[in-house]
């Protein structure tokens, strides 16, 4: 029996966290060809998500697949996202989060996990992981 990838609760943990302590979760995405996402936020193969509540509609996070409805410049969007092509959550207002490599063809890796991902810790803590790409955008 192959483990399970922790990626998808800690996805979940971090949106609760957030919530919990008045913060907003971002979520970084490589986009692929099965993630419906808006195209025209798509930046250098990757996006930047707010997935809080008062953002989304419907958001659900599930082992395989982060689902939501979303306002993209007035209009309403259904987002997809493999969990395979998460790249990283953070808060905004603090950077705190977790990021994830994401290797070869996300798509492969779906049922996967494990030894593709990568914490970051919070600042000032020491780790070995390198560092995050992830920036906070405002």
């Amino acid at each position: 029996m192959s483990e399970q990838s922790a990626k998808p609760y800690l996805v979940r943990a971090i949106c609760e966290w957030c919530a919990d302590n008045g913060l907003t979760p971002y979520l970084a995405v490589k986009v692929n060809a099965d993630t419906r996402v808006p195209q025209s936020f798509v930046k250098n193969g990757e996006i930047v998500l707010n997935i809080s509540h008062s953002a989304t509609r419907k958001l659900t996070v599930d082992n395989d697949w982060i689902r939501f409805t979303a306002r993209f410049n007035g209009a309403s969007q259904e987002v997809v996202v493999p969990m395979a092509t998460v790249a990283g959550i953070f808060a905004k207002e603090t950077g705190y989060g977790f990021a994830f490599t994401v290797t070869g063809d996300p798509i492969a890796t779906l049922a996967g996990g494990g030894p593709g991902e990568t914490v970051t810790e919070a600042p000032g803590t020491k780790s070995k992981a390198r560092p995050s790409h992830l920036q906070i955008i405002k």
